[in-house]
């Protein structure tokens, strides 16, 4: 004989709460959502997700991994900048700022630490595309909006912020074709990012997609850069001292590091694809002329301003896509000006794409080099 159970109220209300704390945030909502021209979903199907409103103003985290290149610190320095802008300032009660280095379980205990701290948002860019499911969860039972962005996960149950990586690897792959006419065999410089971050991964993918399959009589030769011009200039060197000459260049990032080290080894210009450092614009404008066709993408810092915008866009209660596609801002030879995509008088390795018009974000050289990398505690 069955007997039936009988719990005290107290704790059938309990269970209550916690099965619907497990389930509060977020659910799967209609769009579009707020600002459309600026959180524009990745694709036609691309799911929206709405988290509980909260009152403001909110606790935010930005928890970065490697800060060892200029653009994870100018990345660092952007998010305090636009901070302090109007429009933000007063929604922010709190930002606090760490790098955990390449660990994942260091970045996970971070991530878990401020979300038992009460924080609302948490933006990162993730040390592995994998790994994160019992931080979500963990976050969802919380209300916890968090965004990965530039090294997004594999996963459609958090809000990502991120450019089309392996489309930046086409459009490097399809540039350096062009500009090689009808050659189609030889020796190609690959200049890797960090490994095992989702970004290498889809531009290398992404690269090796068009030149595979356009041009397959192509040796292309891989090295690791770190996206650090020194690093990268580094690896480059010991590149063509073991290889010799190449015909083209892809760098992920340390691009101006790539240039100084060919043009240390007196190799000539050849047609090349990189990143948005000032330093890299300025070698193209100043050595075109001389052969040096290059090709320069922006996956900019300034995406962690995005992500700081969609995460309080969340906690205000409106739907949002789950995957934000930001337009990719794209300079070549022909079309840099000085003071207007490349400025001579800043430092080489500052970046350049700062300023998304369609989400009126615009922060400045001047706002961004007054503020540091240091983690904000």
């Amino acid at each position: 004989m069955m007997r039936s159970l009988r719990l005290p109220a107290a704790v059938v209300a309990g269970l209550l709460l916690s099965t619907a704390a497990a389930v509060a945030a977020p659910k799967t909502a209609s769009g579009p959502g707020p600002e459309p021209q600026c959180f524009k979903p990745w694709k036609a199907d691309t799911k929206y997700m709405q988290w509980p409103k909260k009152d403001g103003p909110y606790r935010v985290a930005i928890v970065n991994g490697f800060v060892g290149n200029t653009w994870r610190i100018q990345m660092i320095q952007t998010a305090k900048a636009y901070a302090e802008q109007p429009g933000m300032k007063e929604r922010i009660k709190e930002l606090k700022v760490v790098s955990t280095g390449t660990d994942v379980a260091a970045q996970l205990g971070a991530m878990e630490d401020f979300i038992n701290q009460g924080y609302d948002a948490i933006v990162t860019i993730a040390v592995a595309p994998d790994g994160f499911d019992r931080v979500i969860r963990l976050a969802d039972r919380n209300n916890v909006v968090v965004v990965p962005f530039d090294n997004v996960l594999d996963t459609d149950k958090v809000m990502q912020v991120n450019e089309d990586q392996l489309e930046i690897g086409r459009i490097a792959g399809r540039h350096i074709l062009k500009e090689l006419g009808s050659k189609r065999e030889g020796k190609i410089l690959e200049v890797r990012g960090l490994p095992g971050n989702s970004v290498d991964r889809d531009r290398h993918l992404g690269f090796r997609e068009v030149v595979e399959k356009e041009a397959p009589k192509f040796q292309i030769i891989e090295i690791v850069g770190n996206w650090d011009d020194g690093t990268s200039q580094k690896a480059t060197a010991d590149a063509l001292a073991v290889h010799g000459r190449f015909d083209a260049v892809f760098t992920q990032g340390g691009s101006t590091g790539t240039v100084r080290a060919m043009m240390d080894a007196k190799h000539p210009f050849v047609p090349m694809a990189g990143e948005s450092e000032n330093g890299y614009r300025k070698l193209i404008a100043e050595h075109a002329k001389d052969g040096l066709k290059g090709l320069s993408y922006g996956q900019s810092a300034g995406l962690v301003a995005i992500s700081m915008k969609a995460a309080l866009a969340a906690l205000e209660g409106n739907p949002m896509p789950q995957l934000i596609s930001v337009p990719i801002p794209v300079e070549d030879y022909t079309s840099l000006k000085a003071g207007v995509n490349y400025w001579p008088d800043l430092t080489d390795n500052f970046f350049t794409a700062n300023a998304f018009p369609a989400c009126g974000v615009n922060i400045s050289a001047p706002e961004i080099m007054a503020k540091d990398a240091q983690n904000v505690k």
